[in-house]
């Protein structure tokens, strides 16, 4: 146990003997790899910024977190950590045994000794601790698209740290940061939590609270997991350096933190005052709706916008840090400057920026303006968000078989070669099932499988500027959803949904697949004995029954010349 100055700090790495004790052992001792959620969660665990937390949590501390934001103990914790794995890795696991927990590349990093196992209940999860089970909460998704099923507690003994080669000199453990702040002579430390690029807005914030508690300021970002669609952490890192250098001198400093957000809002406030306290913070700011993940399906913010103050508040006797709580800052033009939004005179015209016309103007290339951002880190964003006209891109075509996605995709890879510039390649279904996936079946799980293998090489191609014309049936919902996030973090990506009736596409049968699959020579056959899943998040819809060839493709061309992906065209004279 570590004994600084912010309190007691658990330290989960084991003595040289006992790492190669373990070491030693581990030749018999099943695996699991860690997802990238669950490296963040036993980096946290291991250098104890999950403190007082030993392990993953064992099914009473789960319940007690979800019921009452509590461990069994009765100490305040507001989120479960859990090992979820799958059924097939439970099924090998009973209390006792160790299991040897391993980053991508088969690294041993820890050894959990199994406590117990049970099956995780989404929906009472989702509920307790998001408040919701609306799959648009991107913790909610998570839960139910990419946890396993079964939670695995024990305590874990940790062998070596997850492995980065970013950013080096950026990365502390809690006990590193305290010895630092020591170090400098900051008492009196506020911590700033964010997982976006800092804006002038958040410089005029931190720098307010920061003085109005004669403070230093911890600028303190995760880049661990965030919410699906934020600004890379590289990107990020970039503009934090950037703006740190506009502080004055000796009065903030840039660590980052390595933290797997659920985006719980006020829960979640709770927790990243606890990780800070750890870090050796006294004070957290927390400004509107704290991490808050936005809208619900219906439109609606998911958590009051003050919510996340009122559950520290109310919890401030426990938590031994301070919280610096802020109002929305929003800029004066008239004065030039920027006031919380409880300090503007009356009648005074304010402006701000959202985070949706930030994203529109950098797709479209237009400028941003200084009072909104500092001129450096606009241009980081720039340079790593260029204008959709730039990107690659992927057209993903789903369908029944027979509907015209393969027809529809060559005649459209045909326009874009003769448009020239770009290169352009296309994943037809049959032809990437000969070509990668060969040894798969027609089952749910093997059908998946082949398109999520679209997906990747869909997602290289567009990371790289190109183009990926994609013509599988992909029947299932939820992966075409995976793919889609797959190629979005690398470039654009366009859903055709080919709507073509099962009686059009029955009737074309050029290759007899229906006959055969009512005679029951197929089986798992779509439409027929299997389902296909109608997409509702698709960006062009076609029916190829009441269309030909030509106009069918021609749609599309026009679908990305209005998403901005290509230039529009003056229509073709007569020569």
């Amino acid at each position: 146990m570590i004994q600084p100055h912010g309190g007691v700090l658990v330290d989960l790495f084991v003595s040289p003997a006992r790492a190669a004790e373990l070491r030693a052992q581990a030749r018999t001792m099943p695996s699991w790899d860690l997802t990238p959620r669950q490296l963040c969660d036993l980096e946290l665990l291991q250098n104890g910024g999950l403190s007082p937390l030993r392990g993953f949590m064992h099914r009473r501390d789960h319940d007690s977190v979800c019921a009452r934001m509590r461990l069994a103990d009765g100490r305040l914790w507001p989120l479960p950590v859990l090992l979820d794995v799958t059924r097939q890795a439970a099924e090998k696991l009973q209390p006792g045994d160790r299991l040897a927990l391993r980053d991508a590349e088969g690294v041993m990093l820890a050894v959990i000794t199994v406590e117990d196992q049970w099956e995780i209940d989404r929906t009472a999860h989702a509920h307790a601790c998001y408040g919701t089970v609306d799959r648009a909460h991107p913790g909610v998704e998570q839960l139910f698209a990419a946890t396993g099923d079964i939670a695995i507690g024990g305590r874990v003994e940790g062998l070596l740290p997850p492995t980065h080669h970013d950013s080096a000199d950026l990365r502390h453990t809690p006990a590193q940061l305290r010895a630092e702040f020591d170090r400098r002579g900051w008492e009196r430390v506020v911590a700033f939590q964010t997982r976006n690029p800092l804006h002038r807005a958040h410089f005029e914030l931190t720098l307010r609270a920061a003085q109005e508690l004669d403070a230093r300021l911890l600028l303190h970002p995760v880049v661990g997991m965030t919410k699906p669609g934020d600004v890379d952490h590289y990107t990020r890192v970039r503009c934090y350096r950037h703006v740190l250098r506009r502080y004055p001198r000796d009065t903030a400093m840039l660590s980052l933190l390595p933290l797997s957000m659920r985006m719980a809002g006020p829960r979640e406030a709770l927790l990243h005052a606890i990780i800070r306290k750890n870090h050796g913070c006294t004070h957290l700011i927390v400004g509107r709706d704290h991490a808050g993940p936005g809208k619900d399906s219906s439109g609606q913010p998911f958590y009051e916008p003050y919510a996340a103050q009122e559950l520290m508040r109310a919890h401030a006797a426990e938590l031994e840090i301070g919280m610096a709580p802020f109002p929305a800052v929003v800029y004066v033009p008239e004065q030039d400057r920027y006031l919380p939004e409880n300090e503007v005179p009356a009648g005074a015209r304010t402006t701000d920026l959202s985070g949706t016309e930030l994203r529109a103007r950098l797709a479209a290339g237009r400028d941003i303006p200084e009072w909104f951002t500092f001129p450096e880190v606009a241009a980081e964003l720039r340079a790593e968000h260029p204008p959709r006209r730039q990107l690659g891109f992927a057209v993903f075509f789903t369908g029944l078989s027979g509907a015209g996605k393969s027809t529809t995709a060559n005649a459209l890879l045909v326009k874009l070669l003769e448009r020239g510039g770009r290169r352009v390649t296309l994943l037809d279904g049959d032809l990437v099932r000969k070509q990668l996936s060969s040894e798969l079946g027609f089952s749910k799980e093997h059908r998946d499988l082949n398109i999520r293998r679209i997906g990747y090489v869909a997602a290289e191609i567009v990371r790289h500027g190109g183009i990926a014309l994609c013509a599988p049936i992909a029947p299932y919902d939820a992966v075409r959803r995976e793919v889609r996030a797959m190629v979005e973090a690398g470039g654009g990506f366009q859903l055709v949904w080919v709507s073509t009736p099962l009686v059009t596409c029955e009737a074309r049968d050029r290759k007899g697949l229906y006959a055969k699959a009512r005679a029951a020579q197929i089986p798992h056959f779509t439409g027929v004995s299997d389902p296909y899943e109608e997409p509702v998040d698709a960006e062009l819809v076609l029916d190829t029954g009441a269309m030909s060839v030509e106009a069918a493709a021609d749609a599309v061309i026009r679908q990305l010349e209005r998403a901005g992906y290509l230039d529009p065209q003056p229509p073709k004279g007569d020569g």
